[in-house]
């Protein structure tokens, strides 16, 4: 007899933050909606109570710690799939996807979930990163991810791989969004030198992958072109990339922009600051596998200028090509923010596509079908 109600384990490293952790917490949200169980493993972290207020369940357990002691947690989760009942396993990371595959494959073919694994990086290509493509089926973030396991992992059966953008929802980023004059009064009573500025937006984890310095050379040359912007990066820096940081403060300061480029540090109100924003940037020196930021951006109908590679290329040709160009073309760069800045730009248009609810359809359908086939075949080997 078919079970109806299914239980979906996602496996990932942490839930702190990230574009793969909202996704955990999207798929684990729509799944306790139309009655599911929906189990998350990981270490923790701050999205922990977020997932469990939507219905999931978390179970701490550290698969993502780089350390031989990891492999002690294969015999835990084989354990888990048995007593939870696992129908499906849907694996986001490349170590807790070996822990969880030996888990899988160490369980009996008669109780065994099946396994799912969801591509989200342009892994450096090696048998440690093949993992990714191992799963049952295979979900690929963006073409660009699909393109990737294709040419890097060509015994991959194209019929397992199938590309489920990652998506926005209309009514968390809506055209036309406006902040509440609340919110206006904290963020520019906290960061004065904004007020009735021209804004450019960099989002994004201080790292030195995300165009940072690109960034920073914008902004001066816009400014020596006497155009009144103001330069707002928006994202943490851990403990690793202080030193980074201390970098990009002492190349503004040498640019003479003290007051020009504000950084402000890990926010939660990201939509807020892309509606009071005239331009967001993406400026990733590497290909990147999807580009949320992007999508989120254009979503409200606040235009976009981006490398014109990955994702991010991909987001920018289907939604907004005036936004794209070639990767390190600082002219073309600044020609094209220069132009939107003064000329207002040519208007976003609506996004049709890349939406959350289709990307959710399209994973819990996915898991339904693979679960379907699951029980049909253990019933038919055990009879």
């Amino acid at each position: 007899m078919t079970r109806s109600r299914l239980t979906v384990l996602q496996v990932v490293p942490a839930l702190d933050s990230g574009g793969v952790e909202r996704g955990t917490l999207e798929v684990g949200a729509e799944l306790v909606r139309r009655g599911h169980r929906s189990l998350v493993v990981s270490s923790g972290g701050r999205l922990v109570e977020t997932l469990e207020a939507t219905g999931s369940r978390h179970i701490r357990c550290p698969v993502g710690l780089k350390s031989p002691f990891t492999l002690r947690w294969v015999p835990f989760l084989t354990r888990l799939f048995r007593t939870a009942q696992v129908d499906v396993v849907d694996v986001h990371s490349r170590l807790p996807g070996w822990i969880a595959w030996l888990a899988w494959r160490r369980t009996p073919p008669a109780v065994r979930p099946r396994l799912v694994t969801t591509v989200h990086g342009l892994h450096t290509v090696s048998r440690y990163s093949a993992i990714v493509t191992k799963g049952e089926r295979v979900i690929a973030v963006s073409r660009t991810i699909r393109d990737y396991i294709m040419t890097n992992y060509p015994r991959t059966d194209p019929e397992r791989v199938q590309v489920i953008h990652r998506g926005t929802a209309d009514e968390e980023f809506p055209r036309g969004y406006r902040p509440s004059d609340e919110w206006q009064q904290e963020f520019f009573g906290r960061f004065g030198s904004l007020l009735n500025q021209r804004l450019i937006t960099l989002p994004g984890r201080v790292t030195r992958l995300k165009g940072h310095r690109d960034f920073i050379r914008l902004i001066h040359d816009l400014k020596r072109r006497e155009i009144p912007v103001r330069g707002l990066v928006v994202g943490g820096a851990d403990r690793r990339k202080q030193r980074y940081l201390d970098e990009l403060r002492r190349e503004v300061t040498g640019r003479g922009l003290d007051g020009e480029i504000t950084f402000t540090g890990r926010r939660s109100d990201i939509r807020e600051i892309y509606a009071v924003s005239d331009v967001v940037v993406s400026l990733s020196s590497r290909p990147e596998s999807f580009g949320r930021t992007v999508l989120e951006a254009l979503n409200l109908g606040i235009p976009v200028v981006g490398y014109n590679h990955g994702g991010v290329g991909e987001i920018l040709s289907d939604v907004y090509p005036q936004g794209g160009v070639p990767p390190g073309d600082h002219n073309r760069l600044l020609e094209r923010v220069s132009s939107i800045l003064l000329e207002n730009g040519p208007t976003v248009p609506a996004v049709t596509t890349y939406k959350l609810a289709e990307m959710l359809e399209g994973t819990i359908r996915m898991y339904e079908e693979l679960a379907r086939e699951s029980r049909a075949f253990d019933f038919r080997s055990s009879a």
